[in-house]
């Protein structure tokens, strides 16, 4: 059984469609990163995946339960963090998590237990009884990933939990996602933060104009643009572009000072560059090979948008 399964979801607002006919299908246990560029329609997808909006057209299943026809059912199988927090500003941090945790129909000293365990892996033992509304943005979002994992949830859902957040609350965040994961949690994370998907993510899906436009692992997308890999170098003069010319290299690009040679055998162009620079008396400054980034997969994937 999938831990989430979306088929053909649409939404429309008016004249924008938001969300046109996309499918996602989660397997138990990874962790599945949602990208694409604002307006795209990530945080639609999670609202109609998470129930909080009803799709025009197709269907959700949370394990097995179908989210329109059961969703407190559905709900009860999920943790959910959304786009903007849901703590309480008047309640102190334990008592955010214990209501939450009551909600989820915890006995009391499984609430207070977990509590405290959850307090204390989030860095805010010593803040427990404080007022949240006291807090800062990145302890208020470490209050909301509290609540959202209290009852050890079997699917956790996160739409943008690390934007805007100091360094050491990011890094909070992220190690309690990989904690969850290990723990037996399938993660749904949406982000802009490229390299976090690259480091957390199993599975990845582009979503661009409201469709799933790739889907698949960091490096496989990472080759769906451009098979070829590069060289990258700099010299102690400025050259022209027909130095780098050469039977192995696709493709020569400016990078500040720096030249990227595309090229699907970095040891014949790497080879070139040395005789070239010796041939016309130049000094190699650096060189590096690299494979395609992310980033530039998500950039092309989406239209540079």
């Amino acid at each position: 059984m999938d831990a989430i399964e979306a088929k053909n979801l649409r939404k429309t607002f008016g004249p924008v469609t938001a969300v046109d006919d996309v499918s996602i299908t989660i397997p138990e246990g990874g962790i599945f990163g949602f990208l694409g560029p604002n307006g795209a329609g990530k945080t639609t997808t999670i609202r109609m995946i998470t129930g909080v909006l009803i799709p025009d057209t197709g269907s959700v299943q949370i394990l097995g339960t179908d989210v329109n026809r059961d969703p407190l059912g559905a709900k009860l199988k999920m943790g959910v963090i959304p786009e903007n927090g849901t703590v309480y500003s008047d309640l102190t941090a334990e008592q955010n998590i214990l209501v939450t945790a009551k909600f989820f129909g915890m006995d009391r000293a499984s609430r207070e237990q977990r509590a405290g365990e959850i307090l204390t892996r989030l860095g805010l033992e010593e803040r427990r009884n404080d007022i949240v509304r006291t807090f800062s943005k990145g302890m208020r979002q470490r209050i909301s990933i509290a609540c959202a994992i209290v009852h050890s949830p079997p699917i956790l859902i996160l739409d943008e939990p690390t934007t805007g957040l100091d360094v050491y609350s990011r890094r909070l965040v992220i190690d309690t996602v990989r904690h969850m994961n290990e723990q037996g949690s399938t993660v749904l994370l949406t982000t802009h933060n490229i390299e976090e998907a690259n480091s957390l993510c199993s599975t990845i899906s582009i979503i661009n104009k409201g469709k799933i436009v790739a889907t698949g692992s960091p490096e496989k997308l990472k080759k769906t643009f451009d098979t070829s890999r590069y060289v990258e170098v700099s010299f102690d003069q400025p050259v022209k572009p027909a130095l780098l010319s050469s039977p192995g290299i696709a493709r020569a690009e400016l990078w500040g000072d720096k030249w990227r040679l595309f090229t699907d055998d970095p040891d014949l162009a790497v080879k070139h560059l040395a005789f070239a620079a010796e041939r016309d008396h130049l000094k190699i400054v650096s060189i590096a090979t690299s494979n395609p980034t992310l980033e530039e997969a998500f950039v092309h994937l989406t239209g540079g948008a």
